[in-house]
């Protein structure tokens, strides 16, 4: 009887001092570290709830797979969002973010990807933290880059005044009134315009980072990167607009 009463009572210990799960996931998130390699270039994926999968995990694939390339400078990836709690995708996928924009001493950023999320049309656009995070960000990367509806937080930012862009075919329209003194391109996959490369997104996002990847690397590393994730891969095929300045 005294050894079912203690192990009871060691039970109850150890269920009470486990988090419940909403604090599980705090103290999980809070205790992420991310180690990066310093010889590579850093590439930071702004997140959200309402990130669409599509838009992020394309570029990612693409970025995350230049470590695997010989003779290349390769790219560090990881994401970022106004708090280090879990990120619900559009689709219902949860994600924890690596850094927090607000708090966090991240790294220098070289490359900015910003995939489209439910809400880049309305209530992320009053944004301001994270409006002003962007455009800080995007004085001293090397590349902007945006898929489909991201296109909208660059225009919001004020860093597309200029410059040639694009975004979702179906929201071509909205952008060109939304910020009716941009050069808003339609029937084209993506533009590339000084540092800012903006896509249609969609699982087209995958051509966007691949483009990327061969202005950068070279036409042989992407058609590389392109065979390792059985993705057909040649410029020539893709229809995109290159602004040269």
């Amino acid at each position: 009887m005294r050894i079912f009463i203690t192990t009871f009572i060691l039970i109850g210990l150890i269920a009470c001092s486990t988090p419940t799960g909403e604090n599980k996931w705090e103290s999980d998130a809070s205790a992420t570290t991310l180690e990066l390699d310093t010889a590579n270039y850093n590439v930071a994926f702004l997140i959200m709830d309402g990130v669409f999968n599509s838009e992020l995990t394309a570029p990612y694939d693409i970025f995350h797979h230049t470590i695997f390339r010989d003779s290349i400078k390769p790219m560090n990836v990881f994401t970022v969002a106004n708090s280090m709690a879990p990120v619900t995708s559009f689709e219902g996928l949860r994600i924890l973010p690596d850094f927090d924009y607000l708090q966090d001493d991240l790294p220098k950023i070289d490359i900015l990807v910003i995939p489209s999320a439910e809400h880049h049309l309305d209530s992320d656009l009053e944004d301001t933290l994270m409006l002003d995070f962007v455009k800080k960000t995007a004085e001293n990367a090397i590349y902007v880059t945006s898929h489909c509806d991201g296109a909208f937080v660059l225009a919001k930012a004020g860093l597309l005044d200029g410059v040639v862009s694009t975004t979702f075919p179906g929201d071509v329209q909205a952008m060109r009134e939304m910020f009716p003194k941009l050069d808003v391109r339609d029937s084209t996959l993506f533009v590339h315009d000084g540092k800012f490369i903006t896509s249609a997104g969609g699982a087209k996002s995958f051509e966007a980072a691949l483009y990327l990847c061969e202005i950068m690397y070279g036409k042989k590393v992407a058609e590389d990167l392109a065979g390792g994730l059985v993705i057909d891969w040649d410029l020539e095929d893709v229809p995109h607009i290159v602004i040269e300045k």
